[in-house]
């Protein structure tokens, strides 16, 4: 089966939860025979270095890439917002890379051209034009309920407002375009029903983001250690940080003074970076994700905005890791709390969490040895392209 796989960021290497979850789609179709094409767009916030890709990948993918300028301008953001258009997607659409669409579309046949991200729903049309193949939307989220969720939490009556209309033009562009697909592949089983209640009414599915687990690193981690990773670019890792280090590190400090809190991720806000509290220390961009995570015992995930799935949860779980998580960080994934996670949504029961942790060692290797069994249970790599490509097949048959 060849497969066209088209990027909203590059897929490599894979520094954060989206491109893991790009990433892990390519190399599970890879492995399952199928030939995949990669044409992804790049950012100034995610650039693409050739001479760092492994030359096996590029062999492999025969990735190529296109630069789009889509850094926030004033007067196209008001241009949208007058014309009630979502300009998370207006930013993504560019005649230079509409145009590298059918420059691969015309060399050669797709059977299938899997889309990452609705933010490309604009190039369907052309796609279609070039290519008889089936189109399908990997859905990492359903964006709108994300920027819904935000809204909420947003204090500012102005920066409230706009934020509520980002959502619903969000909402209104999934809406009327999701049907424009052949097929959509959601991360979630909600976020499959989701699009179902906004009247999607092609075929649909929910396959769970693919984790291979690393070696058991339940021991041996810097004793009465929390930590944060995640893109500080991202708004929902922004606000979940700022209400943690304001309702509950406070409170977790004053309980267990013992305890360190450390915050690590790509594109770190310089206001957090200059962050002097007691017990917290401002990591920043590490050089290896999982090598950080294996040093630290407890994964913090404060989350109060998200949709999709988080990746860097499963991430932890598959190292044996205890992940202390809102509900709204946990959504997507299979859990059990208590069993292989632990459930919090307020500062004093994220107290409460910790503290069970700190004081009894057999609960964190009970917790974390469970996590990474469901990893090896459910998240199996072979088994999500599995589902995917006979999602495919259905859909051309």
């Amino acid at each position: 089966m060849r497969i066209l796989q088209i990027c909203y960021k590059p897929p490599y290497p894979p520094v954060d939860g989206g491109t893991l979850a790009i990433n892990s789609v390519t190399q599970g179709l890879l492995s399952a025979g199928c030939e995949v094409k990669v044409l992804t767009v790049c950012t100034d916030k995610h650039p693409i270095d050739y001479s760092k890709l492994p030359d096996s990948y590029k062999q492999s993918t025969q990735i190529e890439s296109v630069y789009i300028n889509t850094k926030i301008r004033p007067t196209a953001a008001a241009k949208a917002l007058l014309c009630g258009e979502s300009y998370h997607v207006k930013r993504y659409e560019s005649a230079a890379f509409e145009g590298k669409i059918v420059e691969v579309l015309k060399q050669g046949d797709f059977d299938v051209v899997h889309v990452e991200s609705v933010f490309l729903t604009p190039y369907v049309e052309t796609i279609r034009r070039y290519c008889s193949g089936k189109v399908v939307l990997r859905a990492h989220n359903v964006e709108h309920k994300i920027w819904q969720q935000l809204a909420k939490g947003e204090r500012n009556m102005f920066k409230r407002w706009y934020l509520k209309h980002l959502a619903l033009s969000l909402e209104v562009y999934e809406r009327d375009h999701v049907n424009d697909y052949d097929g959509v592949i959601c991360i979630t089983d909600q976020d499959a029903e989701t699009f179902r209640s906004i009247g999607c009414r092609k075929p649909i599915i929910s396959v769970p983001f693919a984790i291979e687990p690393q070696e058991a690193h339940i021991k041996n981690s810097e004793p009465y250690s929390l930590f944060h990773i995640g893109s500080m670019d991202w708004k929902p890792n922004i606000e979940a940080i700022d209400w943690f280090l304001k309702d509950v590190w406070p409170m977790v400090h004053k309980e267990l003074p013992q305890v360190k809190l450390y915050l690590a991720g790509r594109h770190m806000q310089k206001r957090l970076q200059q962050l002097r509290i007691e017990g917290v220390q401002v990591v920043g961009e590490v050089e290896n994700a999982v090598e950080f995570m294996k040093g630290k015992q407890i994964n913090v995930v404060p989350l109060l905005s998200a949709s999709g799935i988080r990746v860097k949860i499963l991430e932890a779980m598959s190292i044996g890791k205890v992940v202390i998580a809102t509900s709204v960080a946990s959504r997507g994934i299979r859990y059990s709390d208590g069993e292989n996670i632990l459930i919090a949504n307020s500062p004093a029961e994220f107290v409460k969490q910790i503290k069970r942790c700190i004081e009894d060692e057999c609960l964190m290797q009970k917790i974390g040895g469970n996590a990474r069994s469901l990893v090896k249970e459910v998240y199996d790599e072979s088994n999500q392209a599995a589902k995917m490509i006979e999602f495919y097949k259905f859909i051309i048959g």
